[in-house]
């Protein structure tokens, strides 16, 4: 079944598609995003975006380990944010995979998204073993009545070496330089579930986070500053992703603890922003060396948090 987030199916009304997998949906997606909103406007077409899930090397590749920016549904928020409200998702399995080109361009492009103007990079392939290219594309656009925008190489480029610097700053804690590549702060998204209730026996009741996409990149093990909204309130907190070396943890775990906050929020999903990495996850002699430690991160988060918010 194809997913598609329309507020309005408007299917008499011609669209303008874009298509990729948009992972992270960071600032050189956003510059495509912005042109695919402004030919929309011109031309009083739907702007659409046409991504193909599970990822093309989940299912050619079953036992590669993929790790990507943003789910399914992180996606579709980010791009909703942006006023981009036709999100469709078409199930990438191997019929799929062996469709020719031609008949993707007319069962996908003209029949389903009703496509009058379609933006990709030069590089985009497409079809059976990828084998037609933007010039067949432009072709097929003769026949069918669209036309092709081409994204010029250097900002495919870009967008490319963006994503990838994104996922290995993330996996090394580069936390800043992620974020400036994103244009805003990477966050996850899980349900709190109870932990061993450790924290609370130090004055650090924390709050463990289980995220259930196992292909979500969950950045480097260390403690963080991080942010959520919580009943419509913004709450800072610190996190720490590890394995609690301290009082000899082995499961990596992800818990946070929120400053001056005492809600009950188990079951809830919460969406967890990043702002500052504050130092590596380390095996303290002591719990109560540990505690000390804690209340050093605490003072260094919220010094960092009033910077950056005032």
């Amino acid at each position: 079944m194809d997913h598609s987030n329309t507020n309005n199916p408007n299917q008499t009304k011609g669209s303008v598609v874009t298509i990729g997998t948009f992972d992270g949906v960071h600032i050189g997606h956003q510059k495509i995003l912005e042109q695919l909103l402004h030919v929309a406007n011109q031309r009083h077409l739907e702007p659409k975006v046409l991504t193909f899930f599970p990822h093309p090397r989940m299912v050619i590749q079953p036992d590669f380990k993929i790790e990507l920016l943003t789910t399914i549904e992180e996606k579709r928020d980010i791009l909703s944010d942006l006023g981009i409200n036709a999100f469709v998702i078409k199930p990438f399995t191997k019929e799929f995979a062996n469709l020719s080109a031609e008949a993707y361009v007319k069962t996908v492009l003209v029949d389903e998204l009703n496509a009058k103007h379609i933006i990709i990079g030069y590089d985009h392939r497409f079809g059976k073993n990828r084998s037609a290219d933007i010039n067949d594309l432009r072709n097929f656009g003769q026949q069918y009545g669209f036309s092709v925008d081409e994204i010029p190489a250097q900002d495919i480029k870009d967008i490319a070496v963006s994503s990838t610097k994104i996922r290995q700053a993330l996996s090394q804690g580069e936390l800043s330089l992620a974020n400036s590549y994103l244009g805003y702060h990477y966050f996850i998204n899980g349900i709190i579930i109870k932990g061993k209730g450790l924290g609370k026996t130090i004055d650090f009741p924390t709050a463990n986070i289980y995220v259930d996409k196992t292909y979500k990149l969950i950045p480097k093990q260390g403690v963080y500053a991080v942010q959520s909204i919580i009943d419509s309130k913004r709450v800072f907190g610190m996190m720490n992703i590890g394995t609690n070396p301290t009082v000899d943890g082995s499961k990596e775990s992800i818990e946070v603890h929120f400053f001056n906050f005492d809600q009950d929020i188990y079951g809830k999903t919460l969406k967890v922003e990043f702002l500052h990495r504050l130092r590596d996850e380390k095996k303290f002699e002591s719990v109560e060396a540990l505690k000390e430690q804690l209340g050093r991160d605490k003072a260094n988060a919220l010094s960092l948090i009033e910077k950056s918010f005032s």
